[in-house]
């Protein structure tokens, strides 16, 4: 048997060009494995979920390893201090999601994000320690393996441990990172020990030791969530919230619990797409999208045209404002509309209003939302039966709030600054509170990551999702129309140009260099506005080449550091 690992030099390079446009990676190969693969955000916790699987290990298994490693390895969205999402599709048996989103704590309220003469405060929204949410990591992925995994807990937590106290070289990609965060750490006594040395920048090659953090890991693999949301770990947490004007208290963290949901599920050209349920916004816009566009033949059309173009974002359009219209926590918004947003009847409504040769422009009663980070990952696994997991998860913003928690070696989220500032307050930037995301006591903040699976005629076809914020749905929307609608195979699906819109602002943000100068000419003359951009999302997908029997694995480049390993 044999690993297949991606070639690191490209990567590394990446990483000192990542203010540049994304390049063109036309013509790469997928990567391919005839039994099992994961393919994440490091080449470390790829590697990691892949010796799980060589052990014998189910894709929950992996996952739960994976996961770990990559709070160490990928600090700026690797966690065990923030949450997410995971979808699992069994080969035999009904698919099922497991929610573990940050929740406020008991304290928190509505018009928390004011100061004292009622003016809505960014910097305590997002940048503060009342900023942090009750993470939910360590307690999902915790509920996922109990229910799902077959080998020990302690086992699949220790290379995690042993990356943490032994370290691990720093790669061109993280030296750049960590140093362009270095401002961000500074306030923060323990966020600077941890990933400065002695306040100067890591550099290439060097070794990145987290003892605190593997203390903590060791808790979490002997005493599984009781380990965090508890003892040592919960009273290290709560005095830094005590100490730097948080509200989170033991208490809160005591009495976090995830969720097990159903998942949302959809049809799209005779494939079952699986995906997120609220608080997760992805799967149902998702699914809204894919409905509308079921009744246009994209493929005729081709890939990176106007009229694809087009018709994509008008699809995007009225899927993202039903989006902020409708969805939010599902414990504190139970009348959510969710079978008639995903309902055909109502896709062929939308789909009738679209004119084909002109943009829709959103009326002034769109709005923005409040800023959701591109800062999340994600990774794909298939294990040896064909069973699969799809996970999403984040700090919110890149490294979170930058604060490690003192003596504990972890960041902390700063998701908090998901939910809307404050009851009907309106700035000049657009935001707006509307009910649905308004900040409450134990409430999801609403989310935008997209864990989706993709099955056909009963059978696992594609496992897909991507980091980046409010993007997160259109790029998982993409790689389903390349490999569905345009026959592409999982690294061109992954390599191809993106674009994306949200309903307000009303204009198309693009990949630049990635779509012809006549296909953007062609879209002005329609009515739409554009906006370029230097990357689109992360997307780790894995599609099942059917003919063959054989997985295939599409990396993304767009980030450093990334990598799939399979046997």
């Amino acid at each position: 048997m044999r690993n297949t690992h991606l070639n690191k030099s490209l990567p590394l390079i990446l990483g000192l060009l990542l203010s540049l446009s994304a390049p063109s990676y036309a013509g790469s190969t997928p990567q391919y494995a005839t039994q099992a693969m994961v393919v994440s955000q490091t080449q470390a916790s790829s590697d990691a979920g892949a010796a799980v699987l060589k052990e014998g290990g189910n894709a929950i298994d992996a996952a739960v390893t994976t996961a770990f490693v990559l709070a160490v390895t990928h600090p700026s969205a690797g966690n065990i201090g923030g949450g997410g999402f995971l979808v699992y599709r069994p080969n035999s048996g009904a698919p099922t999601t497991f929610d573990f989103r940050e929740k406020a704590p008991a304290a928190a309220h509505a018009k928390m994000w004011l100061d004292e003469n009622g003016e809505y405060d960014s910097t305590k929204h997002h940048y503060s320690h009342l900023a942090v949410g009750v993470p939910g990591t360590v307690a999902g992925l915790h509920m996922a393996w109990k229910e799902y995994g077959s080998l020990p807990w302690e086992r699949l937590v220790q290379p995690a441990i042993d990356l943490a106290r032994n370290g691990f070289p720093v790669s061109h990609g993280l030296a750049y990172d960590l140093e362009s965060r270095i401002e961000r750490f500074r306030p923060y006594p323990a966020s600077m020990a941890q990933f400065t040395k002695n306040g100067k920048p890591y550099q290439p090659g060097d070794l990145l030791k987290q003892e605190d953090l593997a203390k903590t890991l060791e808790r979490i693999a002997k005493e599984g969530p009781d380990g965090f949301y508890r003892g040592k770990t919960a009273e290290l947490l709560a005095a830094e919230m005590a100490n730097n004007g948080g509200i989170m208290t033991k208490d809160d963290l005591a009495n976090y619990e995830p969720v097990q949901r159903a998942p949302i599920v959809g049809t799209y050209r005779g494939h079952d797409i699986i995906s997120m349920p609220p608080p997760s916004s992805g799967g149902i816009t998702l699914v809204q999208m894919l409905n509308i566009l079921e009744g246009f033949d994209l493929e005729e059309s081709q890939f990176g045209s106007a009229k694809t173009i087009h018709l994509m974002t008008e699809a995007m359009r009225r899927a993202y404002r039903n989006r902020a219209l409708h969805l939010g926590d599902p414990e504190a918004n139970p009348e959510m509309p969710i079978a008639t947003l995903t309902s055909k009847g109502f896709a062929l409504e939308l789909r009738q209003q679209i004119d084909l040769e002109k943009a829709t422009k959103s009326s002034l009663t769109g709005f923005e939302w409040p800023h959701e980070s591109t800062e999340t990952t994600h990774f794909s696994i298939v294990d040896q039966d064909r069973n699969a997991v799809s996970l999403t998860y984040t700090l919110e913003n890149s490294y979170g709030s930058g604060i490690v928690v003192t003596g504990g070696g972890f960041l902390l989220n700063n998701e908090m600054g998901d939910f809307n500032p404050s009851p009907g307050l309106t700035t000049e930037t657009g935001l707006i509170g509307t009910k649905p995301n308004l900040t409450e006591p134990g409430k999801r903040m609403l989310s935008s990551m997209t864990p989706t699976i993709v099955a056909k005629d009963g059978e696992l076809f594609m496992v897909t999702g991507s980091p980046g914020g409010r993007t997160i749905i259109n790029t998982v929307l993409q790689t389903i129309v390349n490999v569905v609608d345009h026959k592409m195979d999982a690294q061109t699906a992954v390599d191809s140009g993106r674009f994306h819109h949200q309903w307000f602002p009303d204009r198309i943000q693009f990949e630049e260099q990635r779509f012809s100068p006549d296909t953007l000419s062609i879209l002005k003359e329609q009515g739409h506005k554009l906006k370029s951009s230097d990357r689109q999302g992360s997307a780790h997908i894995i599609v099942v080449d059917p003919k063959r029997n054989i997985l295939t694995g599409g990396v993304d480049r767009r980030r450093p550091d990334t990598g799939a390993a399979g046997f």
